[in-house]
């Protein structure tokens, strides 16, 4: 159903993230469509797999990203937006297929992992074979740009992730090598989203680049709320296993906090605990941030993270990609303060 024009029919930060979302709907069916469309191009064997990772609906960050970025106020996406948003979202869902061969997880969108169900070694193919298509769709565009920025942000993803397992649970504490690795493994996919989709949408080369920076900000911000539902949030509302962070023993910014927190002995009893792995060190972790008031910190620092996004697209303020891309710096803080109050 065509939507009514322009985006200046919503309110600035408005919260009202339904109405936003509406505006996307044809955009989100074309994305679904393309989706689809790449199981044909799987062999015959792969194509039922490839169809229960591509039909998973999660929250589409990545290509409402892309979409945001590049609206104009149209009630159809431009059909680049939509190839591009399919391109970022199925790379995305290779990391996760892979994301959940490392830590276990045997839930992922409220359905069972490709891990859990046919086993890692499927599993770790199939992840290669999603990334392949996701190149491969990169590739049907004018120019390289897409591919090669892809490429670049598929390689960043995978760097973050070897740095994270190399180091390991006995991994010094480190807010630097936190903040690099959440870059890499998180920031950089949305930069790359935001700056294809104002590309694509047809932005200002100097509207290009804040954009891109727009949604590293935003990036880095989402994977603290993100680590930060491992110790406060439920298996139901998340969609997926939780609790693997800590059990893996990674330096999440709620441990670092926590450790920042406590007297040397106390922090050096909870690193034991934390790479011990045991089965009630999550309660014991999650107890202790809760007295000395770590979720509260953790969560103001998102917020000023996601405050530096926004501050990123000041001088864009008349270009219809930023008020919506604000609405979702506001559907984020939203999100984030209703974690905190469940804390």
């Amino acid at each position: 159903m065509p939507v009514p024009n322009p985006s200046s029919q919503i309110p600035p930060h408005s919260r009202d993230f339904a109405t936003v979302l509406e505006l996307l709907k044809p955009g989100m069916r074309a994305l679904d469509a393309v989706l689809r469309e790449q199981v044909a191009h799987f062999e015959p064997e792969v194509r039922d797999l490839a169809l229960y990772c591509l039909e998973s609906t999660g929250k589409r960050l990545r290509p409402l990203l892309v979409f945001f970025a590049g609206w104009s106020g149209g009630s159809e996406p431009a059909p680049l937006l939509v190839r591009a948003a399919a391109v970022v979202e199925m790379t995305h869902l290779a990391t996760l297929v892979h994301d959940d061969i490392m830590d276990h997880a045997a839930l992922r969108r409220g359905r069972a992992t490709v891990s859990a169900k046919d086993g890692p070694d499927v599993a770790v193919l199939l992840g290669d074979a999603l990334f392949a298509q996701a190149m491969w769709l990169s590739t049907q565009f004018p120019t390289t740009e897409v591919c090669s920025s892809v490429a670049v942000a598929t390689r960043q993803v995978c760097t973050g992730e070897i740095v994270q397992t190399l180091g390991g649970p006995v991994a010094a504490p480190s807010r630097e090598r936190y903040r690099r690795i959440i870059d890499l493994k998180t920031a950089e996919l949305f930069h790359v989203s935001c700056r294809l989709g104002a590309r694509l949408g047809g932005g200002a080369a100097d509207f290009v680049e804040a954009a891109g920076r727009f949604g590293r900000r935003l990036g880095i911000a989402y994977q603290i709320y993100d680590d930060l539902t491992d110790f406060v949030g439920t298996a139901e509302g998340a969609g997926k296993t939780l609790g693997t962070d800590w059990a893996s023993g990674k330096m999440t910014l709620p441990v670092l906090c926590l450790l920042e927190r406590s007297e040397p002995a106390e922090a050096e009893r909870l690193l034991a605990l934390l790479r011990g792995g045991a089965e009630t060190a999550g309660a014991a972790l999650t107890a202790r941030m809760r007295a000395a008031g770590v979720f509260q910190a953790v969560g103001r620092e998102a917020h000023a993270e996601i405050a530096a996004a926004r501050a990123e697209l000041t001088p864009w303020a008349a270009v219809p990609a930023t008020a919506m891309l604000g609405e979702l710096a506001a559907y984020l803080e939203g999100q984030l303060d209703r974690l905190l109050a469940a804390s």
